[in-house]
């Protein structure tokens, strides 16, 4: 990009040329919006789908449908409490590994 020389700019035509500057990003940004929605919209109806099913259908895969996962580790201390191994530790498996202890102290 060539680069523009803006000293012999006042303030004032420097902030309009801002001004002007800001319109036409916007302006360039909505084409491209505009540009990505009609490119969805193509793809859509190449594959004979709705733009919904395109964007929430995940391939094919709904999610939920998979099976699920059993627990694997139980709180001694209240037994209603398990976990599956997956995602955040909770507390009290958090609580017990600082305090000395490992996962297969909670195993069930």
């Amino acid at each position: 990009m060539a680069k523009v020389d803006l000293s012999d700019y006042n303030l004032s035509e420097l902030k309009g040329l801002q001004v002007e500057i800001e319109k036409e990003i916007k302006n360039r940004q909505q084409q491209e919006v505009t540009k990505a929605r009609e490119q969805i919209l193509a793809i859509a109806q190449g594959l004979g789908v709705s733009v919904e099913e395109l964007l929430t259908n995940n391939g094919g895969k709904s999610k939920g449908t998979g099976k699920k996962v059993e627990a694997q580790y139980r709180n001694p201390a209240d037994n209603a409490k398990t976990w599956t191994g997956r995602g955040r530790q909770p507390r009290w498996i958090a609580d017990g590994l600082a305090g000395g202890k490992t996962l297969d102290d909670f195993r069930i």
